[in-house]
Formats: C-alpha cells, sequence, structure tokens
C-alpha cells in the first residue's frame, strides 16, 4: 500500500469511528502483537512490542532475545552477539535486548489475525467512547430519529452511533410517533450493556419539562429565576413553582414570555400538555392557595402534625379546585408536598358549626361565633332548600368558618406544646445513664420478656422507662406482653440504681487523700507492741489529743520527743519507730513539753492515753 494510500485509509477510519488517532494506533500496535505471537508461536513471558508508522504503515515487530556468542538455537529467544550489538554496544553474551524480529513471512494469517482485532479494539473504544458520553448526558435533553416503534417501546438513534430506548411508561399519553420523526427526550439512565450503552430516554419525566423549560426561558438557564418544584401528568397537566433570585423580576412573566409564545413552544412540544406557572412563597397558606389555581381560595387551615391543609373554596370553585378526576387537587399536593382536603364552603361551615356546637370548651373562647350559629343555621338551611344566597350572606360563613378553624388549629397547637413539655418532664425525670444503659444488664428482666421488648426496638434502660412513665399502653400492646410482664417490667426498673459519675467522682478521689491523713496521724500507735486491734488504734488517739489541750507545744502525733528518746529499747518491736521520729524532726514537727503514754486497756478496749509525771515508774515497764 502506498504511502498516500494508507495515510487516506488511515484517517477515514479515524473520521468514521469519531475515535482518537492514539486509540488506533494503539490498538493496530497491540493487533500485530497478538499476530505476531501466534505467527511464531512466543510465549506470553517474553515482552514483544510493535510500533506502527503512520506515514506509511509499516509495522515494526521488536523482542526481547538473550544474547549468545556461537549459534543460535532457538531464533524466538535468541540472538547473536554481532546483530545485538548493533543496538547495544556495551551487551555482553546472557544479556537480555530488545531486538526488531518482524518475521519475513509476516503476511496473510497475521494481516487476518491484526484486522479482527483491530475491529474489536475499535468497537470498544467506540462503546468506551459512548458510554462516557452518554453518561456526561445524564438528565440532559438529546435529540435523535425514531428508528423502530414495537410494543416494549420506541427505538430511538441518537448521535455517535448509539442508540437509545423509550419505554412505553416514558412517552407520552397519545402522542403518534412515526419513523424517522425527529424528536427530542431527556436522557434517565445509562447502563453498560454486552452490546453496548444501554440508554434510557424519556418524555413523560419531569425533568424533560424543566430541560425544556432553560432552554426556552434564558432567565431560567442563567439562574434568574429558579424552578422550585414541579408536579406533572403527562400529556395532560403540568404545575410548576418558580421564584426570582434577584428583586424586580416577575418569575412567572418570564417563563410566560409576551403573548404567551415562550410556554406555547413547551406546551407544543409537550403534545399540548397544559401548563400552570405559580410564584412560589414560602408561606404554606399562600403557597397551596397559588397551587389551587386556576380556583379562588376562600381559606386554608393547616393541621402540622398530620401534614393536612383544609382548603375551602366557594361553591361555584369547587369543580374548578378539584379538577377532572381529581386532577388539579392531586397536582397541587405533589408541588407542594402537602396533603390537600379541599371544601366547600357550605360544607366547611357544616363541619365548623357541628365542632362548635359538641364542644362546650370552644363555645366559652369563641362568643362572637357561638351569637352567630342562629345566622349561619339559617344560610344553611335556605342552601339545602336550593333558594338563592346573598354575597352577604358567604362573607358571613367565611368568616363563621375562619374563626372556628383558626380556634381549632390554636387549641391543637396548644395541646402539642403541652405534651411535648410533659413528655420533656418525663424525660429529665429519668436519669441521664438510662439512656446509655443496655437492656441486657437488667438481670430480673426474664428472657421471653427481654427477647420480646428486644424484637420491638428497645435497646436501653432509658428507652423503655420513657414509655413506661409516658405511656405504658404501648408496651403492653406488644405481642406477648400481660399483665405479668408489665409487673415484671416494673419490678426490674424499679430495683435499678444509676451511678452519678459526675457528683461521685470528686467523692472517690477525696477518699484516699483522707485515709492517708488518718494513718499519718496514728502511726506511733503501729509501734506499740501490746495493742491487739489496729483498726481502732488509728482513730482513737487523734479524738484523745483533741479532747486534751496541753500548754506548751505538742507533736503532732501525741508524742513528747523527749519522753520518746528516754524509752527503753523493749518497748519497741523494731527500729521503724526511730525512724519515722527522725523524719519528724526534719519535717519541723513541734514537740509536746509534758509526756502522754498509749496504753491499751483490757477493760474498755481500747487504746487510752495517760499522762506521765516520772520517768522511772513502773508504768514504762508494762508495756
Amino acid at each position: 500500500m502506498a504511502k498516500n494510500d494508507f495515510a487516506l485509509a488511515f484517517n477515514e477510519v479515524l473520521e468514521e469511528k469519531q475515535l482518537a488517532k492514539d486509540v488506533v494506533v494503539a490498538a493496530i500496535e497491540s493487533a500485530m502483537v497478538s499476530a505476531y505471537r501466534r505467527a511464531v508461536g512466543a510465549s506470553t513471558a517474553q515482552h514483544v512490542e510493535a510500533k506502527l508508522d503512520p506515514d506509511t504503515g509499516i509495522v515494526t515487530v521488536y523482542a526481547e532475545k538473550e544474547v549468545v556468542e556461537d549459534s543460535v538455537v532457538d531464533e524466538r529467544t535468541e540472538v547473536l552477539l554481532d546483530e545485538a550489538r548493533k543496538v547495544n554496544h556495551e551487551c555482553q553474551p546472557g544479556d537480555m535486548v530488545v531486538v526488531e524480529s518482524t518475521p519475513a513471512d509476516f503476511g496473510r494469517v497475521a494481516a487476518q489475525t491484526a484486522r479482527q482485532v483491530i475491529q474489536q479494539r475499535i468497537r470498544e473504544a467506540e462503546r468506551s467512547n459512548q458510554m462516557e458520553y452518554f453518561q456526561r448526558q445524564e438528565g440532559e435533553i438529546v435529540s435523535g430519529l425514531v428508528q423502530a416503534i414495537n410494543a416494549q417501546g420506541v427505538t430511538i438513534g441518537l448521535e455517535m452511533k448509539a442508540e437509545g430506548v423509550m419505554p412505553n411508561n416514558q412517552r407520552i399519553p397519545g402522542e403518534k410517533l412515526k419513523q424517522h420523526d425527529r424528536i427530542r427526550a431527556v436522557v434517565i439512565e445509562v447502563k453498560d450493556g454486552n452490546r453496548g450503552p444501554q440508554i434510557v430516554l424519556s418524555r413523560a419525566h419531569r425533568n424533560f419539562l424543566r430541560r425544556l423549560m432553560e432552554n426556552e426561558v434564558p432567565e431560567i438557564y442563567h439562574g434568574i429565576v429558579e424552578i422550585r418544584a414541579i408536579a406533572r401528568e403527562p400529556g395532560a397537566r403540568a404545575k410548576v413553582a418558580v421564584s426570582a433570585t434577584q428583586a424586580g423580576i416577575d418569575p412567572v412573566g418570564a417563563c410566560v414570555g409576551q403573548k404567551g409564545v415562550r410556554i406555547q413552544a413547551i406546551v407544543k412540544e409537550l403534545h399540548d400538555e397544559k401548563i400552570d406557572i405559580i410564584l412560589w412563597d414560602a408561606d404554606p397558606v399562600a403557597y397551596i392557595s397559588k397551587a389551587i389555581s386556576p380556583a379562588r381560595v376562600s381559606g386554608v387551615y393547616l393541621a402540622e402534625e398530620e401534614h393536612t391543609a383544609t382548603v375551602v373554596v366557594g361553591e361555584d370553585q369547587l369543580s374548578l379546585a378539584i379538577g377532572r378526576d381529581g386532577q388539579n387537587a392531586r397536582l397541587a399536593a405533589k408541588l407542594t408536598g402537602w396533603r390537600i382536603d379541599i371544601k366547600s364552603l357550605t360544607e366547611a361551615a357544616e363541619d365548623a358549626l357541628g365542632k362548635l356546637q359538641g364542644d362546650p370548651e370552644l363555645q366559652n373562647m369563641l362568643t362572637t361565633a357561638v351569637e352567630a350559629i342562629p345566622q349561619v343555621e339559617e344560610i344553611l338551611a335556605k342552601k339545602a332548600e336550593g333558594r338563592p344566597i346573598t354575597p352577604e350572606e358567604f362573607h358571613i360563613l367565611e368568616a363563621f368558618v375562619d374563626r372556628v378553624e383558626r380556634r381549632m388549629i390554636a387549641a391543637k397547637e396548644e395541646a402539642s406544646r403541652e405534651e411535648d413539655e410533659r413528655l420533656a418532664a418525663a424525660r429529665a425525670e429519668i436519669p441521664a445513664a438510662a439512656f446509655s444503659m443496655p437492656l441486657a444488664d437488667v438481670t430480673n428482666l426474664k428472657e421471653h420478656i427481654f427477647n420480646i421488648l428486644t424484637e420491638a426496638g428497645y435497646e436501653t434502660v432509658g428507652q423503655l422507662m420513657f414509655d413506661m412513665k409516658t405511656d405504658a399502653n404501648k408496651v403492653l400492646r406488644l405481642a406477648g406482653i400481660g399483665g405479668k410482664a408489665i409487673t415484671n417490667i416494673e419490678e426490674s426498673l424499679a430495683a435499678l440504681t444509676f451511678p452519678e459519675p459526675v457528683v461521685e467522682q470528686p467523692r472517690a478521689e477525696e477518699a484516699p487523700a483522707a485515709v492517708a491523713e488518718v494513718a499519718a496521724e496514728t502511726a506511733p500507735v503501729a509501734e506499740i507492741p501490746a495493742v491487739e486491734k489496729p483498726a481502732e488504734k488509728k482513730k482513737e488517739p487523734k479524738r484523745i489529743l483533741e479532747e486534751e489541750e496541753e500548754d506548751g507545744e505538742v507533736s503532732k502525733d501525741g508524742v513528747n520527743l523527749d519522753e520518746l528518746f528516754q524509752m527503753k529499747p523493749e518497748m519497741f518491736q523494731s527500729g521503724e519507730g526511730a525512724e519515722d521520729e527522725a523524719d519528724d524532726k526534719k519535717k519541723g514537727k513541734k514537740v509536746k513539753k509534758k509526756g502522754v503514754a498509749l496504753e491499751f486497756d483490757e477493760d474498755l478496749g481500747e487504746v487510752v492515753s495517760r499522762k506521765k509525771h516520772k520517768r522511772g515508774e513502773s508504768d514504762d515497764e508494762e508495756w
């Protein structure tokens, strides 16, 4: 193949397959390595590489061989020293050198093998590029041609010779497609398959509407107008809540466009799907009122705990608020995230009248509403008889419903607040350590009761104590829990004690210091051999010395040092006492002038202190 012919074919492959030059060159070189190994039977452990000249198309194969000096036994793995030194002048016999090893008959079989590997590598590269490209396009709009329509869905030809599938549940109901129609859809999922990427497309997804609005409305694309929520029933109706991020911008007007040109383009793309653009509001009441549009709302009353909104509309607005088959109310609920209950004004007035008449406490709080009861009953009677109701009478009903509903909401909030306070107070009565104590530490709890509580989700003692204190029926309602089990739980919890580490820890640290101080003060008592009760003699000397106040200076141990040095050697069990007294002198302890002798009184059973008047008396020898 001439140089120009090869370059032309090579560039044609690059353009046709939309591949990078280095990818194709790498595929060809890898294929030629595989062809060389098959042609000569080279081992996979041998290092082989191929180089392609993109200008001429010539492939050169290089293989690593061992340098031999005399003769070559295996041309596949050995090369003569003279040939090796053409590549590396410093090589020696036994060295490994990479030399050119292109076979002379590297012909038709090698070319076929190379062609097959090249085609395989090109297909893999195409799939990889398709996968990466459409993964980046996930959530974005793509355009394609309808190739086939079958029972499973629609096959759409996309760019890069990829195919996408739009299942029937992702099509717009009622939309008729034909082969070779160009349509737009949003990529909702890209999966890796055996035959390339599986691209799932949708025209029914709400993100399709979002991307269409971004394309048609520049303010949304640039972030000046923000889409807060979308609720959509494909082919029928959609509601979009928008807000402005800058002051002075009308988000609804920006989406509709001059004479509705922007929104009409989107409606046409969605097979004449009706689109309601509403202004998003942080206040749930105002937001829900706008979400019910195009119906006019008389009042919105929220129940926070149930996350339910009761919407009151006029008689003539009821069907409009509900919509065909409840479509408008359903979309408003999806858009706002609230469960919406729509009532007519007369229905709401009847409910409010029943609540007021059945609750004496509510009557005491709403005296104005009580006074209006006869008038409300008269208006409702007229409605039941089919007689016309004046606008003034409708205003009376609206005011009555508003008073009762607002008072009911306030009463529920107050009851909820009281319940929260009660639960907080109950939790405060439970020791904090209980919430970190595992339920398994309750030893008195029967095994089958413990298993039931564990399966019910009780992990700590604090959880069980809290439920037993606030709502014991919650535990009683568990399968397998009866009266005896409740008694066992109550007794087991009552037997528990919870330490208070924050309070007890300082006391525990002070205790060793106090014991050490007492031991230091009573140390001399241990030197008396006649004492038989060490526990008592450690405390008594201190008590006696505190009772007896002598004139002059007294040592800390209550012993006259001069007297102590005059004592006989047999009064001591060991030399430890002398060492202790020497330490006392070093510490600078004061010495009492008058001596005190410690004796064990057998009648009293304790150590007593006696004054010594003379040094030679027989009392000293009794020790």
